[in-house]
């Protein structure tokens, strides 16, 4: 489903990335590892194009999605990419619900559509008495599924996830790494995970490693 070829990104004079090819098949969970520096969250974001690339191109579903307009990619990435991030990036004047509207609101979706099913997904991810909080009220591991929902909400083809257990405990850490493993088994869903955790990666389908702007093999 999304194919990668000779990618390379540098910042100034410093190479991060130096001609990464890499597929990833349809409901995959692949881990990406590696130690600081070596590219991973780069990698993640030309992925998720958030950021393009300097050479290099990047297929999802056969498409080139840095050969769109500025507008055209958007539209692309939130019909068809959700992002989980560390630090969950929740606006913290909404409430969990109307943080995990905002993606399906901004693609013009009907509004009750979008609420409708933003209730489902925090029920199944076990937020239903937690739905009206706002994130100062949730816990880290809440504000975190709150944030697997809002990825969930338009339905994407990839989830990409960049050290989404980084900033958990130990317990909350486990239980979203066996949410993930979940998703994947009743939804089919694909995910791209930048992660430290040891246990994490080894629960992936694949390992890539990068080094030193390359991938290891």
């Amino acid at each position: 489903m999304l194919r990668a070829t000779k990618i390379e990104k540098s910042y100034g004079n410093l190479p991060v990335l130096k001609g990464i090819d890499l597929e990833i098949h349809k409901g995959e969970i692949v881990a990406i590892v590696g130690a600081s520096g070596a590219g991973k969250s780069t990698l993640l974001h030309i992925l998720g194009t958030l950021d393009h690339p300097d050479k290099g191109k990047v297929f999802i579903h056969d498409k080139d999605v840095f050969g769109q307009s500025s507008k055209g990619l958007a539209a692309f990435r939130n019909k068809c990419l959700g992002f989980v991030f560390q630090f969950h990036n929740l606006l913290p004047e909404f409430s969990a619900l109307e943080n995990v509207m905002i993606p399906g609101l901004i693609g013009n979706k009907d509004e009750r559509t979008v609420k409708k099913r933003g209730q489902e997904l925090l029920t199944m991810l076990g937020l239903a008495d937690r739905i009206n909080h706002k994130p100062s009220e949730l816990s880290g591991g809440e504000q975190q599924r709150t944030a697997v929902a809002r990825a969930m909400i338009n339905a994407p083809d990839l989830i990409l996830a960049d050290e989404p257990s980084g900033n958990l405990d130990s317990k909350n850490a486990e239980d979203l790494h066996a949410l993930f493993l979940q998703l994947r088994k009743d939804t089919g869903q694909t995910f791209i995970v930048v992660t430290h955790n040891e246990h994490l990666s080894e629960l992936a389908d694949r390992r890539i490693e990068l080094k030193d702007g390359i991938i290891n093999k």
